[in-house]
């Protein structure tokens, strides 16, 4: 019989997913719970799970003017989240089944728009279970496509093995920073004790995201997921 975990990362492989990875998050229950609730410190293990998002739509990120070009990426981005969603949901009925409580959180909803944060960091998680680092860019950066990856989670309680979070490899490499027409990416490495805005603008992005959406009818740019140099390798 497959153990736990070996039948949840089976279940997401079977569903699409290209990622799978356990965290510990006990470390970082402070930072959650402010950001959610503290209704999230009753998990100690998130899943993070992630689907690689197609590198011939990601190549053509430099005509982010071209309304076709942000169309399909809109339509390709909206469709991995829907799949993340579904994975997530999945993986958190089968441990129900097996008599863990498990809260899967939506890939992308904002739940503070004062803050444009969401219930958790997926990113946060992702670093936590040893799948990439968490960039310049504050995007998750994986060794095997850089950022061109998005992520779901799933709380639990289930006693899973979790992995350990990879060191930042970005170095002194400035792509992203130089290529935001937002200038919403500082250009400072990631901190867990510090605060987002640290190194990361949202509102710049937000406010330029707006001004897209009233030019071209969408407001997804995606220049950083674009020109990051650990996602560009897949080009060779």
């Amino acid at each position: 019989m497959l153990s736990l975990q070996r039948r949840l990362e089976q279940l997401a492989r079977e569903m699409g997913a290209s990622f799978l990875g356990v965290a510990d998050i006990r470390v970082a229950h402070k930072i959650i719970s402010t950001q959610g609730s503290e209704y999230l410190r009753r998990f100690p293990t998130a899943i993070s799970i992630g689907i690689r998002l197609s590198d011939a739509i990601m190549d053509s990120l430099h005509r982010h003017r071209d309304p076709a070009v942000i169309f399909t990426y809109r339509g390709h981005y909206n469709a991995v989240n829907s799949r993340l969603d579904q994975i997530a949901l999945t993986l958190a009925l089968e441990l129900e089944r097996d008599g863990y409580n498990a809260y899967p959180i939506p890939v992308s909803q904002i739940i503070d728009k004062g803050r444009l944060v969401g219930e958790i960091s997926h990113k946060l998680a992702a670093h936590l279970a040893g799948l990439g680092w968490i960039g310049k860019s504050c995007l998750l950066i994986t060794l095997e496509c850089g950022p061109r990856v998005r992520f779901a989670t799933v709380l639990t309680d289930a006693p899973l093995r979790a992995g350990s979070p990879i060191p930042d490899r970005c170095g002194e490499c400035r792509e992203c920073v130089d290529i935001c027409p937002s200038k919403a990416i500082i250009g400072v490495p990631f901190n867990p004790s510090e605060p987002r805005n640290a190194r990361f603008n949202a509102h710049l992005c937000h406010e330029y995201s707006e001004k897209r959406e009233r030019e071209i009818g969408e407001g997804l740019c995606g220049l950083c997921v674009y020109i990051c140099p650990y996602g560009m390798q897949t080009e060779e």
